[in-house]
Formats: structure tokens, C-alpha cells, sequence
């Protein structure tokens, strides 16, 4: 359909906003996922965020100097030309698995953040839902059917040779106009046709019962991720935003810029007595603020139980302490442990004998910094807490620990560890706040007769209430399944 023809029928239909959710249980819905279910339109942050998750700054900036080369093919040739571009850019030479792996891992977290809200209102109320979108089918289909609960995803379809893709296009092409009606034709061929049609592109719509037109409108607030059937808990990835094209030119521009300082930063904060580490770090550009009053009398073996963030938690606890600590963990790189500047002692997974590593320190009279989630989550979630501390402890400080970081994330459970606290401090200003709550009181602890288990939920608790976040169930095991597939176990990447 021409662009005047498009203009005329777009003033004809309804808009989104005259639509009724109500009884719809069993409608079938067919929605474009560009600029209608989702908010913006653009494919190129997400494209982005794949090219950056599996090709580093290199292929970020490949498909930056073909996002001018698509704009021109885009308005010389076609929308079509123009995606194809993007496409080659983005995907050519990379395996498929990795594509694959990133679409899980890294778009629903970014997809989530991106929703329409009266799309979603209509979308969620219909039995049965079809999404169209003219990105490759590949990248949106992890995220429709797991967390929006999309029935049938209609995409483009890239090629591959022996597990790698071509960055070309199948002879379906890229699903526009025409190319997107016949395929929710051919979808529908044995179930009559969709009841709602909700998008810009008219041809696809005209198939329909009902269609509705979402138009573009500044200032359009997203869904709230919470409010999805499945929000998102976990997810991967290294950069922290969408980038957009501009975004995408300042990532590129800083990595050398933020590789040197993220490596002066590391080296400097390892060598540094830990009295003063917290100074320094400071004067770097690395603030780490305090809240709540830091216990003074720590001539007995203390547990630090903390919410976990990044591998650095326990390094900036002891900073703010202005001793040395003692941290445990399940996995840290052996490259990570080297630069440590306090003590640490892995756990094995066998309760027994870790129950006896955390006894002997403690009954040395140190003090031990530790994440009983066993993980790190980035968002407003805890995971659940072992109770192995409980068992052992009754001098227990709860600490709530939360990071702000602005273009990198500085943990991975798909990618190379080692290099999580570079990341962290390849951040322009990467910002620790530590909150110190009261000693646990004695009626709260197993001493007490409580079981462990309930000191541990108690605690878990009080650090999601100082932080605003919820609670859950969640384990380590849940976090490297979804993410990576695996159970999270000692050793490779994990």
C-alpha cells in the first residue's frame, strides 16, 4: 500500500484508545510488534544490543556505519532494502546459537522495558495471540511466547550455512506490507482470520475483523515490567541501555577511554591498604556511600549477610569497615581471587565441609562477608537465602547493598567472569551505597530456637524492605538455567 493510501486509511481506522478489552477471552488478536505492541519503532537497539552481546565494540560499530547505508537504502529503494541492511550487519558470520543465546538472555529485559500500554491492555485480554514484526523471527520469539504468551510469531527468516548465519534473508524476504499479509494468511489458512488487527501496517490489518491504529504519540509511558504474566527476574548481557544510535557512538567512543580507567581502577583498589581503599577509590570516580551506623565492636567473629550485586560486594563492605574481611563464594574467576584485596575461601557445595571452612573462620575471630543469595540479580528482586549462615552465627548484620552503573553491567552468567569487575568499573561513575542495619537480635536467631531457615527469610526480609525489593523463591540453579542453560556449578564461566 503507497504511503497516501496508508495516510488515508490510518485516518479512517480507530485508534487503539477506542478499543475495548473487555470479553474477549476468546478473540484471536494479530499485532504488529513494531511501533504497536512495543513503543518505538526502531529495530536498531535491539539489533544493538545482540551485535554488542556477541561481537563486542567491533560489531556494534559495523552495524553503526550501516545504520546511515540502511537510512539511505530505506528511502532510495525500500523498507525492505533498508532491514536487510541492518540485518547483514548485525548477523552475518555470527553463529546461530549465539544469536539464539542472546535473543533468550538479553532482548526480554529490554523487550519488557518497551511495551505499549493500550496495545498491551487489548493484546492481554484475546485467548489467542499473533505477533508480526519485521525483525528477524529469531531474536522476538524467546521473549513473545515466554513472556507475553504469544501463540503464533511471524517474522523474517534469516539464513544460515553449518551453523552460522549468512545475514541474508530467506525468499520470503523481509515481512512488510504485502509479504506480512501473505504470511498471516498462510497461518490462518486452517482457522479463519484473527478477530483484531493492531498495528500501522494496513495490508496484514485488512485481513482482520476489527482493526485499531496506534499512533505515534510523544511521551507514552511503558508497561510496567511487574505487571506481565512473567516478569523479567534475569536477564544478561553487558550494556545497561538500549542503545540508540547516538548511545551506541558514546559506547563505542569510551571503551578505550573507560578499559584504561576500569584496569587503574582494579589495580590500584587491589594494592591499596583496605583503610584507605575507600578514598581512593572515591578520588577515581567510584563513590561508595554509607547509610546506617557501621558496627564498632568487631573483636568477634561477625557475619556480614549481604544482598548481592556485582563480585565486588563484599571488597566494598570491608572498605567501609576499614578492615579486612574474610568473603566466601560458590565461583569466582581464579584471575578475580588474584586481585582480591581481601581474603577468599571457596565453598564446595558439600554442606558439611562448608559448614566447617565458615566455622574455622569465625572461630579465628574473623569477620566474614558473605551473599547467601549465591548470585548476583540485577534487578529489584532477591533470591532466596541459604540458611548455612544461620547455623553457624548468632552475631549477624544484615547489609543492604545496591549499585548504579550507567552503561555496563559488571556480572554475566553467559560471558567471561573474570572480566565483571573491569565492566564495573569501565562505568563513567559506578556508584556503591552500603546500608548497615542493627545487629540481628538474639530472639532472632537460632540460639533463640528459631530454625535456620526462618533466621534466613528474616533476613532476607529486612534487606528487601531497606531496598525496595521483593522477595522470592529463586535460586542460583534458576538464574543459570534461564539464562545460560546450565546449573551454574564451579568451574568454566559459571
Amino acid at each position: 500500500m503507497s504511503g497516501g493510501k496508508q495516510k488515508h486509511a490510518a485516518e479512517k481506522t480507530p485508534t487503539i484508545y477506542r478499543c475495548s478489552g473487555e470479553n474477549r477471552e476468546n478473540h484471536t488478536v494479530a499485532a504488529d510488534m513494531d511501533g504497536a505492541l512495543l513503543v518505538g519503532g526502531s529495530s536498531f537497539p535491539y539489533l544493538a544490543l545482540i551485535a554488542f552481546d556477541v561481537g563486542g565494540v567491533p560489531r556494534l560499530l559495523l552495524l553503526l556505519l550501516a545504520a546511515p547505508v540502511a537510512a539511505l537504502m530505506r528511502r532510495l529503494v525500500s523498507e525492505s532494502a533498508g532491514m536487510k541492511v541492518l540485518i547483514f550487519a548485525a548477523f552475518a558470520g555470527v553463529r546461530v546459537s549465539a544469536i539464539k543465546s542472546a535473543a533468550s538472555a538479553v532482548l526480554p529485559k529490554h523487550y519488557a522495558d518497551d511495551l505499549h500500554p493500550e496495545t498491551w491492555r487489548v493484546f492481554s485480554s484475546c485467548g489467542k495471540k499473533c505477533v508480526l514484526t519485521a525483525n528477524p523471527r529469531i531474536m522476538v520469539e524467546p521473549f513473545l511466547r515466554e513472556y507475553l504468551g504469544a501463540d503464533v510469531v511471524l517474522g523474517t527468516e534469516i539464513t544460515s550455512f553449518k551453523g552460522f548465519a549468512t545475514g541474508l534473508v530467506d525468499a520470503g524476504g523481509v515481512l512488510l506490507g504485502h509479504t506480512k499479509a501473505a504470511a498471516l494468511q498462510k497461518a490462518f489458512r486452517n482457522g479463519g482470520t484473527p478477530d483484531v488487527g493492531i498495528g500501522t501496517d494496513f495490508p496484514f490489518m485488512r485481513l482482520c475483523k476489527e482493526r485499531y491504529v496506534v499512533p505515534r504519540r510523544a511521551g507514552i509511558r511503558a508497561v510496567s515490567p511487574e505487571t506481565l504474566p512473567k516478569p523479567v527476574i534475569f536477564h544478561d548481557g553487558r550494556l545497561v541501555r538500549k542503545p540508540t544510535p547516538l548511545l551506541a557512538l558514546l559506547i563505542i567512543l569510551w571503551f578505550p577511554v573507560g578499559i584504561i580507567l576500569s584496569i587503574l581502577r582494579v589495580f590500584i583498589g587491589s594494592v591499596v591498604p583496605i583503610s584507605k581503599t575507600r578514598r581512593v577509590v572515591h578520588f577515581l570516580g567510584c563513590p561508595i556511600t554509607v547509610k546506617g551506623a557501621i558496627p564498632v565492636d568487631l573483636s568477634s567473629g561477625v557475619v556480614f549477610v549481604c544482598s548481592h550485586r556485582t563480585v565486588l560486594d563484599a571488597v566494598a563492605v570491608s572498605t567501609c569497615l576499614g578492615r579486612m574481611t574474610t568473603t566466601i563464594s560458590y565461583s569466582v574467576a581464579d584471575f578475580t581471587e588474584l586481585l582480591s584485596p581481601i581474603k577468599s575461601s571457596r565453598l564446595t557445595r558439600d554442606r558439611a565441609r562448608d559448614a566447617k571452612l565458615i566455622a574455622e573462620i569465625l572461630n579465628a575471630g574473623n569477620c566474614l562477608v558473605m551473599c547467601p543469595e549465591g548470585t548476583t540479580c540485577r534487578e529489584p528482586y532477591l533470591l532466596r537465602f541459604s540458611s548455612l549462615f544461620a547455623e553457624l552465627a548468632d552475631r549477624i548484620v544484615p547489609v543492604a547493598v545496591s549499585v548504579k552503573t550507567s552503561l555496563f553491567h559488571g556480572t554475566t552468567a553467559r560471558g567471561h567472569k573474570w572480566l565483571d569487575p573491569f565492566f564495573f568499573y569501565m562505568n563513567p561513575r559506578p556508584v556503591y551505597e552500603i546500608t548497615f542495619l542493627d545487629l540481628l537480635p538474639a530472639d532472632q536467631t537460632c540460639a533463640a530456637g528459631k530454625s535456620s531457615h526462618e533466621v534466613a527469610n528474616y533476613v532476607q526480609k529486612l534487606i528487601g524492605e531497606t531496598l525496595g525489593f521483593k522477595c522470592t523463591d529463586l535460586t542460583r540453579k534458576d538464574k543459570y538455567r534461564a539464562l545460560a542453560r546450565t546449573d551454574g556449578l564451579v568451574g568454566g564461566n559459571s
